[in-house]
């Protein structure tokens, strides 16, 4: 699982440090979380190929999270794409995008699905054979959903020194991956457990910006792989977080505590503050498994 940040920080864009925008690498998907302005310029610098991008997710309708989506559909259109597009957003991001292609008279030569989210539940919005996505209902000013995203168990491990002591034939190895019974040479039924052993555990991401301190998404995200926690503020400007309802970095680490995540990254960085190192030490105060996202940085978990 790969996790490249395109973009980080809160309100807006400045020279070196880019807003919200993140590329997810999963059970063969590549998926496009959040899409702030100069989201596509980011996807260049990281070398991402364009087509390989078929879903988006987009967690809420504030321009640092999406503005730059009307931008990178344009760009897909030059570039004549011809993979499908699916958009997964709240109600609305359909009228936005298709007014303004309607204006520029810049219709699509490809299909362009809109999934558009209005429950304040947690649901299953995405699944085929290798990934499930669920939104992360959570608290902000306008309706916001964070994403998880979940990959299936791959192909069994099979022990060939034990397939072959069965008398199994080659020819059905990799139904034995599979996860079938076969039978032997001698007509003899093998169980698949006997002969193989789970692959790699599957791995799991949950992406949550923009929140307040919001403790019933722990369920939802129990015991993810990492987690990627908006942490806005530092706890100095805790008395901003219920009036701009986002996070300090010290409130996502005890949502990590208490979730019992793998990891937790830190984002969507307020501009106010000089550098990033005080967001580690508050929430490594509360949770110690803690790294900072940065523009162009890449995670490989």
């Amino acid at each position: 699982m790969r996790l490249s940040i395109l973009g980080c920080y809160s309100a807006t864009p400045r020279a070196l440090n880019n807003t919200t925008s993140q590329v997810l690498e999963i059970n063969s998907h590549m998926f496009l979380i959040d899409c702030g302005e100069g989201a596509q310029v980011q996807l260049r610098k990281h070398k991402v190929k364009f087509n390989r991008i078929k879903h988006i997710f987009i967690s809420h309708l504030h321009g640092d999270h999406f503005f730059g989506l009307v931008g990178l559909i344009s760009t897909f259109r030059l570039l004549t794409r011809e993979a499908d597009l699916h958009i997964y957003g709240p109600k609305g991001i359909k009228e936005v995008v298709t007014l303004q292609m309607k204006l520029a008279d810049s219709w699509t030569n490809f299909n362009l699905y809109f999934h558009e989210l209005t429950s304040t539940e947690s649901e299953l919005i995405f699944e085929d054979d290798k990934v499930e996505v669920y939104t992360i209902p959570l608290n902000h000013r306008v309706y916001t959903n964070g994403f998880l995203f979940k990959a299936k168990e791959g192909a069994r491990k099979l022990d060939v020194q034990a397939a072959q002591e069965a008398h199994i034939d080659v020819a059905y190895y990799r139904k034995l991956t599979q996860g079938f019974d076969v039978e032997n040479k001698k007509g003899i039924v093998i169980s698949n457990n006997a002969v193989t052993k789970p692959g790699p555990r599957p791995k799991s991401y949950a992406f949550c910006s923009d929140t307040m301190y919001k403790e019933d998404i722990v369920p939802i995200i129990k015991n993810v792989d990492v987690l990627y926690h908006e942490s806005t503020f530092l706890e100095q400007h805790a008395h901003l977080t219920s009036k701009t309802k986002h996070s300090t970095a010290m409130e996502a680490a005890r949502i990590a505590q208490k979730a019992g995540v793998g990891t937790l990254v830190l984002g969507h960085y307020s501009t106010r503050y000089d550098g990033l190192n005080a967001f580690k030490e508050e929430a490594q105060s509360v949770f110690e498994r803690v790294e900072l996202a940065e523009d162009g940085k890449v995670f490989d978990f």
